[in-house]
């Protein structure tokens, strides 16, 4: 009796062990995401995507002009997600010089959530989708020296958040991800080929979400070359057969419904 007892025991640990499969019983995932709605992005970063069939998420503001809707409404037709990321991106004054009525020490919770409110009309007139993605400007969680995260997240506003992080920001904590705060690596250093490459092949090993936080690629600014993105694209390609790439509502949406707390 006490060894059928012990058996169940190695069992019910050997089930629980079981690695986290995605869909298509891939090991890993990876989100490829880019921020402010930049030129380079639609110039550069899009159609590469395209060229490999890959799904990017795309966090805009409200500084987008007629032409840029035009094309940014085609980008979601083709597949990729459009997320918030605020009308006026709000930073502290000692991140980014800007206006004192985009800083945020001069906003409060109530305004940052008109802010996103406004940005989520102005999405649905451009892709005709009401679940939306948030990424927070420059990774800041506060505004007015308040956490609005909790706020934020009972607004009803979004749907999940992604924040920052470095290179080490391999989710494999699936049970306990609060998913309005999902880390992501972010660069200001263009790093190169390899080092992009490095962070997805960490990812895969983990069997984890890997998320990358994209501004200008090949232009702008906090940019990665073109050469570089596309030779992570190519990389990505060749490893399909065990990562899933995918949208940041899509793999939220896919961590969520299967995985229980």
């Amino acid at each position: 009796m006490k060894l059928i007892f012990f058996l169940l025991i190695i069992a019910s640990s050997a089930r629980g062990q079981q690695p986290f499969r995605w869909p298509g019983n891939k090991k890993a995932a990876i989100v490829l995401t880019y921020d402010d709605a930049l030129q380079s992005q639609l110039n550069i970063a899009l159609p590469q995507l395209d060229t490999f069939n890959f799904k990017g998420t795309f966090f805009l503001t409200g500084n987008v002009n007629e032409k840029d809707i035009v094309k940014w409404r085609d980008a979601a037709k083709r597949g990729h997600e459009l997320g918030n990321h605020t009308l006026f991106h709000p930073c502290r004054s000692s991140v980014v010089n800007s206006d004192k009525h985009y800083q945020s020490e001069n906003y409060n919770a109530e305004i940052i959530l008109r802010e996103i409110s406004l940005m989520n009309n102005l999405l649905f007139a451009i892709d005709n989708k009401s679940n939306r993605t948030y990424a927070f400007p420059c990774t800041e969680t506060s505004v007015g020296g308040k956490d609005y995260v909790d706020t934020l997240a009972h607004s009803g506003l979004i749907t999940y958040a992604r924040l920052g992080g470095d290179s080490n920001s391999v989710i494999t904590d699936f049970s306990h991800l609060n998913k309005f705060v999902v880390p992501s690596w972010g660069f200001a250093n263009n790093p190169d080929a390899t080092q992009l490459i490095s962070f997805a092949q960490k990812v895969q090993r983990a069997g984890g979400l890997g998320v990358y936080m994209f501004h200008g690629v090949g232009g702008d600014y906090l940019q990665v070359s073109g050469d570089a993105h596309r030779k992570l694209l190519q990389f990505l390609n060749t490893q399909e057969k065990d990562i899933w790439i995918t949208t940041f509502q899509e793999a939220l949406d896919y961590l969520i419904n299967n995985t229980s707390k």
